[in-house]
């Protein structure tokens, strides 16, 4: 599906363009640890992003499937929970954003699940 390719271009761009704002706008303006978190994000999003590529290739190779769907938009939402909580966390030090970062993993996670099954299913 075209929306998943241009949803994982996107954030695949945007990691790029994080993880470069990180090394060179954030260096020597947060602490270290701060800096280290940005970095998680930055990861977890381009991991994520590559994954919501992958899923819109196989909904244009195989008949369309609610699983791989709910697996990419699950994918989004961790990226928005997870990496987003921690560019926020790293730029305002407000801790109780920690709270939000494991929804995104758990997110993560249930989209790895489903893609698990959508591979079982139809590959």
């Amino acid at each position: 599906m075209k929306l998943f390719i241009l949803i994982g271009a996107i954030n695949a761009f945007l990691a790029v363009g994080l993880g470069a704002f990180g090394a060179h706008g954030l260096e020597g303006k947060v602490e270290p640890k701060y800096l280290e978190t940005w970095k998680t994000g930055v990861t977890y999003q381009m991991f994520h992003a590559t994954g919501i590529l992958i899923i819109g290739v196989l909904l244009g190779k195989l008949p369309a499937s609610a699983l791989l769907s709910w697996s990419g938009w699950l994918m989004l939402i961790g990226i928005v929970l997870f990496s987003g909580s921690l560019y926020v966390l790293s730029v305002t030090k407000i801790s109780i954003l920690g709270a939000i970062t494991p929804l995104g993993g758990v997110s993560f996670l249930a989209a790895w699940v489903l893609l698990m099954i959508a591979s079982v299913k139809y590959l």
